[in-house]
């Protein structure tokens, strides 16, 4: 490392001495505590971000938010240049560089990484650019500068504060970037809108509201989410469509109290802000930086309960249209097969998806596999498909389609167009298009998300209790135990069995066997030392009674008293 480049790093870095007791971790979520002790990490991820740019010579983001979290809670994360999240591989060093005790020791941890990967460090090739993104928290103009300074730290690295951003954005605006498309936030919002506006043009009940209800209920968190919808709804300009945001944040509410999606999705209970006026409408909730959506409506006027239409739910909803196009570029005129694109489909689902939502997907004829828990594992896993759709029950995911089907299906579109046969061919080809330039292939996206909900509910002519009744959830029951080690916990197969400690999975499954539908894991936290218990039976006295026998199985075998 030359002198100029040290003497930058150490001079920076000396102006964020590390907060005593704060050891953080990088995870699916990046780094996220107090606000009031990010600031070290932020300035370092800064430099982290720097020097994955350099190392890709590609355009990387840094996004400034807690997501769901409180208020007073913020983080920090990296967007790789697909738009993704942070490669896995640089995780470790993220840690180490976070946790680094002085400057000396932050330079000599970054002189030996940047050797490993041979990055050429001293700005003599082209600049390059990490996009900062912030939401609405008031520490994010704080650690926005923090990570400024991380970035500039390292020579040749450039930061672009590009503003206050659903997460979503940011991400999208890294992959546009880097595939050299237009990348502002204008661009973002003007390709959901016109994507939005081609679907609804091509739905096949165009002029058929979804069973009289053409008013949508949007609890925006008081978030960054609730302030982009309104932009975003100006721009539709739709007829026929009517979206009302509620929570946006202008109102003075305090962000995720009561309010967005992790909140109702957790406590099924009617977020601030509807209420008795809301029964029998279409409602939905956004998280507090718009990457989660969820559904819901309000059954009764005399109760705070609600009807939950979660990310499984919309997963269902996705799969059955996109299937449904496909059936129809599979058929031409005279019955026999029409399309020379084998296009594989794949659902991407967790453990934690209900047991009911997997068996109405393998239903459909749907391939459906499973992963570890984190977005980071669904999407690596759905990226291998044509199409690839995945969703947590939180409401946290998208579609991909691979780039050799979007040109199989520009070229079909071209064919068909020149030709009289095969217009509800070429109609379900234009949908499919108009679906990968709509949804965020990215990261989840809430904003891209409900606008694909709303053209899909349209064209099925479905109301949101016809789509609730797709299947009936497995009455299912989530526990957690503490434990002197997680780690001590060892799983295999998508975290649905256990390897380490011997005997525990042949005792829980002794357990599950006493049940009608009886299903039932165990997983270790990530950030905690406790073990995740999630049952699920026919009824919930039962799933509630499996998963306290699993939870006492647990403790037994590793609990605070074990030893």
């Amino acid at each position: 490392m030359e002198e100029e480049q040290r003497s930058l790093l150490l001079s920076s870095a000396s102006q964020f001495p590390l907060s005593d007791g704060f050891k953080p971790s990088y995870g699916t979520a990046g780094f996220r505590a107090e606000a009031s002790v990010l600031r070290p990490t932020v300035y370092r991820v800064g430099i982290l971000a720097a020097l994955r740019a350099l190392k890709t010579q590609s355009v990387i983001g840094l996004m400034i938010t807690a997501s769901h979290n409180q208020v007073s809670d913020n983080g920090v994360k990296v967007a790789d240049p697909s738009g993704g999240m942070l490669a896995q591989d640089w995780e470790p060093f993220a840690d180490v560089l976070a946790n680094a005790p002085t400057p000396d020791h932050l330079v000599r941890l970054i002189t030996e990484f940047v050797e490993a990967e041979t990055i050429e460090l001293g700005g003599e090739k082209k600049k390059v650019e990490v996009l900062v993104g912030r939401d609405t928290r008031p520490s994010g103009l704080s650690l926005l500068e923090a990570a400024k300074l991380g970035i500039r730290s390292i020579i040749g690295a450039v930061a672009i504060d590009v503003g206050i951003l659903t997460t979503p954005q940011l991400h999208w605006m890294v992959r546009a970037s880097n595939r050299s498309t237009q990348a502002s936030e204008f661009d973002y919002l003007e390709q959901l809108s016109r994507s939005f506006r081609c679907l609804m043009d091509l739905i096949l009940g165009g002029a058929e509201s979804n069973e009289g209800d053409d008013k949508l209920a949007v609890d925006g968190a008081n978030g960054v989410g609730g302030e982009k919808l309104l932009v975003l709804k100006e721009m539709l300009n739709l007829k026929g469509l009517e979206i009302e945001v509620r929570n946006s944040g202008r109102e003075g509410g305090v962000l995720n109290e009561g309010v967005g999606a992790d909140f109702v999705q957790k406590e099924k209970v009617v977020p601030s802000g509807f209420g008795s006026q809301d029964v029998g409408m279409r409602c939905a909730s956004l998280d507090g930086d718009a990457d989660r959506l969820v559904y819901f409506t309000v059954p009764s006027k005399n109760s705070s309960k609600i009807e939950l239409v979660d990310g499984d739910k919309i997963l269902s909803l996705f799969a059955v249209f996109i299937k449904e196009q496909l059936s129809i570029l599979n058929k031409v005129a005279d019955g026999n097969a029409g399309n020379d694109y084998q296009c594989r489909i794949g659902v991407v689902q967790t453990a934690y998806a209900n047991g009911a939502s997997t068996d109405y997907l393998k239903q459909l004829g749907l391939e459906v596999v499973l992963t570890p828990t984190g977005v980071k594992y669904l999407h690596e896993k759905a990226s291998i498909y044509d199409i690839g759709i995945y969703f947590e029950a939180n409401g946290h995911g998208t579609i991909l389609f691979s780039e050799p089907f979007l040109l199989w299906l520009e070229a079909k579109n071209d064919e068909l167009s020149s030709v009289a046969q095969g217009p509800e061919q070429r109609k379900a080809t234009l949908r499919l298009l108009a679906v990968s330039k709509l949804i965020n292939q990215a990261v989840g996206d809430a904003l891209s998300a409900i606008l694909l909900v709303e053209a899909i509910l349209r064209h099925m002519g479905w109301s949101i209790h016809k789509w609730s009744e797709l299947y009936h959830d497995l009455p299912s029951k989530q526990l957690k135990v503490k434990v002197v080690d997680r780690t001590a916990v060892v799983t295999a197969n998508a975290e649905t069995e256990v390897v380490k400690p011997p005997g525990i999975q042949e005792a829980i499954n002794a357990e599950i066997a006493k049940y009608s539908k009886g299903r039932c894991f165990i997983r270790p936290s990530g950030t905690e030392d406790v073990i995740r218990v999630y049952a699920e039976a026919s009824t919930q006295d039962e799933a509630d009674s499996l998963a306290s026998s699993v939870a006492t199985l647990v403790d037994k075998f590793l609990g605070l008293g074990s030893s």
